[in-house]
């Protein structure tokens, strides 16, 4: 089916490229202009595939024939296209945990090790793995805050313990009580921020399956998920730490 565009201006006082049009069914944005051809310039591009060209439009055309509305629906993500997310960032990944349970972590060994009493054989060569220690070791941070009930449910304690393969693989894994949580106002939601303007809002149906998520890059919005991470960095502690105070308790 061909597409319904509207042409929405150009900055050309003859009326020729570049240019501006909106797709009137999808509300995508079609762009054309010079195409960008300096080699030292595209090497500087990020996330351009191999289909993809680069064009230069000047800004003003942007400014005056855009869009000045967002879509009024969510954009949402497939897992699939969630997990991409965790190829593409550049400098910093972080997750709020704020979930009792993972349905995810039922179904792997190491949970049934976990439940049994033994100690879980983490693998560290999963492509999960291989993508999070190649990032770290180029010194991209990743982290991640974990709220635990008191008492805690066992798929907390599953990944207290699971908190040994994150450090292994370079990440930075802190806890904190859910009273704590609520304490210092963190929303009962479980998301990931990408380099600090990228936010995934995961969502999940009854049994606890993440389904898709919820892709936020407003930057009000996203300004104040960045101050959330910050709040839960500042009041969480390092798990062997929060691992340590449960012990004192139980004692």
């Amino acid at each position: 089916m061909a597409r319904r565009l509207r042409f929405n201006g150009t900055g050309s006082g003859e009326g020729s490229c570049p240019a501006v049009h909106e797709d009137l069914d999808s509300g995508e944005v079609i762009v054309h202009g010079p195409r960008l051809t300096d080699p030292a310039a595209i090497a500087q591009l990020q996330h351009l595939d191999e289909d993809e060209i680069p064009i230069v439009v000047p800004r003003n055309t942007l400014i005056d024939f855009g869009p000045k509305t967002r879509d009024a629906e969510p954009r949402i993500f497939t897992p699939d296209q969630f997990a991409r997310l965790f190829e593409n960032f550049q400098h910093s990944a972080w997750h709020l945990e704020m979930r009792t349970r993972y349905a995810v972590d039922e179904t792997t060994q190491t949970y049934g090790q976990f439940v049994r009493g033994e100690r879980p054989a983490w693998d560290l060569t999963t492509p999960w793995s291989r993508t999070i220690r190649t990032k770290t070791d180029d010194g991209v941070y990743v982290g991640r805050v974990r709220i635990v009930d008191n008492p805690p449910t066992t798929g907390q304690l599953y990944l207290l313990a699971h908190a040994e393969k994150n450090e292994a693989l370079g990440e930075d894994v802190r806890t904190m009580w859910r009273e704590d949580a609520r304490r210092v106002n963190l929303p009962n939601e479980d998301f990931w921020i990408f380099d600090s303007h990228i936010v995934a809002l995961c969502l999940f149906d009854d049994d606890d399956n993440l389904t898709s998520a919820e892709l936020i890059t407003e930057p009000t919005a996203v300004n104040q998920y960045n101050r959330l991470r910050d709040i839960a960095q500042h009041y969480a502690v390092p798990y062997t730490e929060f691992a340590a105070q449960m012990t004192a308790k139980e004692e």
